[in-house]
């Protein structure tokens, strides 16, 4: 890979899951029916999920025949194969969605959009267009150049594209992939380049890589401050852990789920730089648009005139997206998210035959494509405005979540309703955008820590067996909600208490059950089974060798910084320099005052070591493939000064545990 490090910006926060991490990490009851403690759904929930049925717009099956519109092949035994025994990716697991009617444990209208995201295979769209969809969350469009193939969004993982890349192969005339674009900064639409294009192909000119404005600065800044709690809360968000089946896992609403392999990630050798840009890529031409700041900090949209395509992206899916993901990001912006959609239908409504998205499957006609454009326009410009309205009265988050309802022409149609984001959550993050955590209530300020709180709650409300007999009642009575907050407190104030994670479990199971969208279905489950069985235990995960070579010194000290322990930083000033021959670079480091400060391009003269190495050892130390002692020895790690000041500065970073608690309380900060 060649040295391509731009810039990146450490200090946001604004993080995605280390997918990469999540996708090595295959659910160990991946093909079993349900968890042993799982229970079936009680009377309140079924009647729930019955009562749901006569609110949704079943006559209007569309989405059915457009997902099957165009299916040219499927792979054999609808498996893909992975490096090791597991596969990469599988539907088998999945045959329980072959009944049309939903069971009591599944909201109908999930169900719904869990066999549309079964559809799977090569399909046409229009000639010259084609989408594998269904072997991984995301969807790899192909389009035919004159002389080859023009790939977006290679996937997750390389096994899946390369998969991917050769169904297509077998069906259609063979060409060589001449360009690769990026729609956006998230790890499912570039993490299987390496299975379409190779390194050397790029070097050589053979292949262009094109991908929005600052991609590579989000594609590596976004997973890596806060990659550990992430990952470990993205567990939650796609069910990760969870059985396949009635009781489990059954979609992860932008499709089945993420598929595991290897991540990979080439730099582009073209960005998209201007709000509007046209470029020719082997006879076909594409006009660009930028879209930042929505569902990605760096993403765009496209329009093909000669095939009459818009392809747009993951602004304009078959759900409503989120405004805030429930795994933790920085919120987006639903006034901007609703402008871009409204750009894309003036500029191109008119011009358009057919639209593809990166997840689920395409909407024809130019009538439909401007009916659509306009609901998924609407309804985050509705979520925006309602809840800005709303907290301009004073409502809280919670309140304005309670109140907001989709009016019925939104409501009645399938492509708005909330699989993946939901109007809950959604109204919350706009509130977050404009007044941040803070309610306004002074009570709120400095809040006892949850598991005091929660050991006074529960002492106020008369001890563990009073509370646990009232919510037995509320259980029956179907307040789950209630029963789930309350049994929560009890956990958190007396985690070994079995019988408030017991029906703290059963609570989030019948939430789960009752969940239209796939996000919080999981997210309950997953709680459930933690509280029941515990937490599955994942590896302590190096730094996934493609991301790491593409970040900046700057961010792997800043990632450095995040990592200091103040109790143990405490009284200390080290200075240390550092320099890395092979790529020309030099900083010093500053502990002090408990915080790691750093200044690219100087040494200082008055530093307690200086450290000379290479980029390649650095990034060999982080991997956890040598320690800085073994390089020491081997002289490929140099320490002039006094090296027991690199040592106490080591000594004084922290491990971050990938399975730390989210259903009990974490250990006492240290």
């Amino acid at each position: 890979m060649a040295t391509h490090r731009t810039p990146c910006h450490a200090t946001r926060l604004a993080v995605v899951a280390l997918i990469a991490a999540l996708a090595a990490a295959a659910p160990a009851l991946a093909q079993s029916p349900g968890l042993p403690q799982s229970k079936g759904a009680e009377p309140a929930t079924q009647k729930a999920n019955s009562d749901i049925v006569a609110t949704l717009p079943l006559a209007d099956t569309t989405a059915f025949d457009d997902a099957k519109r165009g299916l040219i092949a499927t792979l054999p035994d609808d498996t893909i194969a992975g490096s090791g025994p597991q596969p990469a990716y599988s539907l088998k697991p999945y045959g329980f969605l072959d009944k049309t009617d939903p069971p009591p444990t599944v909201n109908p209208s999930l169900w719904r959009l869990a066999r549309l995201n079964l559809v799977h295979g090569l399909f046409k769209v229009v000639d010259r267009v084609y989408q594998i969809r269904g072997y991984d969350i995301s969807n790899m469009s192909i389009i035919e150049g004159d002389s080859g193939l023009i790939v977006i969004d290679p996937l997750l993982t390389a096994e899946t594209a390369r998969a991917g890349l050769n169904l297509y192969l077998q069906h259609r005339p063979p060409k060589p992939v001449v360009a690769v674009i990026y729609t956006h900064s998230h790890a499912d639409h570039f993490g299987g380049v390496k299975g379409v294009i190779s390194e050397d192909d790029v070097h050589a000119g053979k292949v262009q890589v094109i991908a929005p404005d600052r991609f590579m600065d989000f594609a590596v800044s976004e997973n890596i401050i806060a990659g550990n709690a992430m990952t470990r809360r993205a567990q939650y968000q796609f069910g990760n852990f969870l059985p396949r089946g009635e009781r489990g896992q059954v979609d992860a609403g932008l499709g089945k789920g993420l598929a595991r392999g290897t991540l990979t990630l080439m730099a582009p050798t073209l960005s998209i730089k201007q709000a509007y840009e046209t470029h020719r890529i082997d006879g076909v031409d594409i006009d660009f648009h930028l879209v930042p700041e929505t569902e990605a900090p760096s993403e765009m949209v496209m329009y093909f005139p000669q095939f009459r395509v818009i392809d747009a992206a993951e602004i304009a899916t078959q759900t409503m997206h989120q405004l805030y993901t429930i795994r933790g990001a920085e919120v987006r912006d639903g006034r901007a998210w609703s402008r871009y959609l409204s750009d894309i239908l003036e500029r191109w409504g008119d011009k358009a035959d057919a639209l593809i998205a990166q997840h689920h499957w395409p909407t024809w006609g130019e009538g439909r494509i401007t009916d659509y454009l306009k609901k998924q326009r609407d309804l985050y410009k509705f979520i925006h405005d309602q809840s800005v309205r709303l907290l301009n009265h004073g409502y809280t988050p919670t309140e304005i979540a309670e109140a907001l309802k989709l009016p019925p022409s939104l409501a009645a149609t399938w492509s708005v309703r909330g699989y993946y984001g939901t109007l809950s959550h959604n109204s919350k993050a706009v509130y977050q955008k404009y007044l941040g955590w803070y309610d306004g209530n002074p009570a709120h300020l400095a809040p006892l820590p949850r598991a005091d709180s929660a050991r006074k709650t529960i002492a106020y409300m008369g001890g563990a067996d009073a509370v646990l007999a009232k919510a037995r009642e509320d259980f029956k009575a179907g307040e789950y909600r209630w029963v789930a907050s309350v049994m929560s407190d009890l956990v958190f104030s007396d985690p070994q208490n079995k019988a408030a994670r017991e029906l703290e479990a059963d609570a989030l199971e019948q939430l789960g059950y009752q969940a239209e969208a796939g996000t919080w279905r999981n997210a309950y489950l997953t709680g459930a089974m933690e509280l029941r069985t515990g937490i599955p235990q994942m590896p302590n995960n190096a730094p996934n060798a493609e991301v790491l070579k593409a970040l900046s010194l700057n961010l792997l000290f800043d990632f450095m910084g995040v990592r200091v322990n103040a109790g143990k930083a405490e009284g200390k000033t080290i200075v240390l320099n550092w320099d890395f021959t092979d790529v020309g670079e030099k900083i010093v480091l500053n502990l002090e005052n408990s915080a790691l400060t750093q200044r690219a391009g100087i040494q200082a003269p008055d530093a307690d070591a200086s450290v000379t190495l290479t980029r390649a050892t650095f990034d060999q130390i982080i991997m956890k493939q040598r320690s800085f002692a073994a390089a020491m020895l081997t002289g490929d790690v140099k320490v002039s000064g006094n090296p027991l000041k690199l040592r106490e500065f080591m000594d004084t970073l922290d491990e971050f545990s990938p399975s730390f608690p989210i259903m009990e309380p974490v250990a006492q900060v240290r």
